[in-house]
């Protein structure tokens, strides 16, 4: 039993998981799954994300924006993801990401925003029944690519914040069905603003501001075979900290972000090119605040390269 479900996980590679809301843009979710990809393998991904949204959360109170019309986001994303082990995998993510208000003078910014270098570790594997039980630890960072300005949301390209997180990954497969959960914190650092005071609940004289941290809980379940793999996703993302917009004003870098989305992607492995994946999916915002309640499509051509192959004739 052992065997062909591991066989599940080697043949995956990545599994791509954005939300735009704001502005912000989280990093593709590519330590979201329980799928590891085997020593000297390498999986290269090319993506594009669309995510657009109308409605928004003022606080607590949903309202949209004349001045803004529809906030829309796109994301071109080189992704990889390459076996130190079979137990140990190394990922990393570069996006270049576009913004554009239908309306108003807000004009859309573009740029390199994060690099994400993630370290996915197989902590722990057993047999339970009938199926396999995992555990994975995993270590993620972020460093902005480009000087671009985190104070012009919704229109801006990210926070500008160097991240470091940690999220424990518990995957249960039994068949070709399997359900998942996970708990992530995220370390953010301060950032710097161009301007030298700025007020949240009070006047502060300062360039730089304080940016809360984030948790972040995920279910997801779905099928998973040799060749096709369906999943439903669910994952709440709570600020800890912050303030809410006031009222008919411009977010702020250090508001709180809270959203609960909902989603699913299906990916799709060619019988007749060996490595090749298709993936496809989307998710929507179905509660925030001081966030976009966007709605998110993407999708991904992903090839797994060998390298293991140049040692045999």
């Amino acid at each position: 039993m052992m065997k062909p479900l591991r066989l599940y996980f080697y043949r995956s590679c990545l599994t791509v998981f954005l939300l735009t809301s704001l502005g912000q843009i989280t990093q593709a979710q590519t330590d979201a799954d329980a799928l590891m990809i085997p020593k000297n393998m390498f999986c290269a991904v090319a993506s594009f994300d669309h995510s657009s949204w109308t409605n928004y959360w003022e606080g607590t109170f949903k309202r949209n924006n004349l001045n803004i019309g529809t906030l829309s986001a796109n994301s071109y994303m080189a992704m990889g993801n390459y076996g130190i082990t079979n137990k140990l995998d190394l990922l990393f993510t570069v996006p270049y990401v576009t913004t554009n208000a239908t309306s108003g003078t807000l004009k859309g910014q573009s740029g390199f925003q994060d690099l994400t270098l993630t370290l996915k570790y197989l902590a722990f594997q057993t047999e339970i029944g009938k199926g396999i039980f995992s555990v994975h630890a995993i270590l993620s960072g972020t460093l902005p690519l480009s000087n671009y300005e985190p104070n012009f949301l919704p229109v801006s390209i990210g926070l500008h914040s160097q991240t470091a997180s940690l999220r424990g990954l518990v995957n249960y497969q039994t068949g070709r069905f399997f359900v998942a959960g996970a708990a992530q914190y995220v370390q953010r650092s301060d950032i710097t603003i161009d301007q030298n005071a700025y007020y949240t609940t009070q006047m502060i004289y300062s360039n730089r501001v304080y940016m809360p941290n984030v948790n972040n809980l995920l279910f997801s379940a779905g099928y998973r075979s040799l060749k096709l793999n369906i999943e439903g996703i669910v994952s709440q993302t709570t600020t800890l900290g912050g303030f809410d917009i006031r009222k008919n004003d411009m977010p702020f870098p250090s508001n709180r972000m809270n959203f609960t989305t909902a989603g699913g992607l299906v990916k799709y492995s060619f019988d007749g090119v060996t490595g090749l994946e298709l993936t496809a999916g989307g998710n929507y915002v179905l509660k925030g605040r001081n966030v976009g309640q966007s709605t998110d499509f993407f999708g991904a051509v992903q090839y797994v390269f060998d390298f293991n192959k140049k040692h045999a004739k």
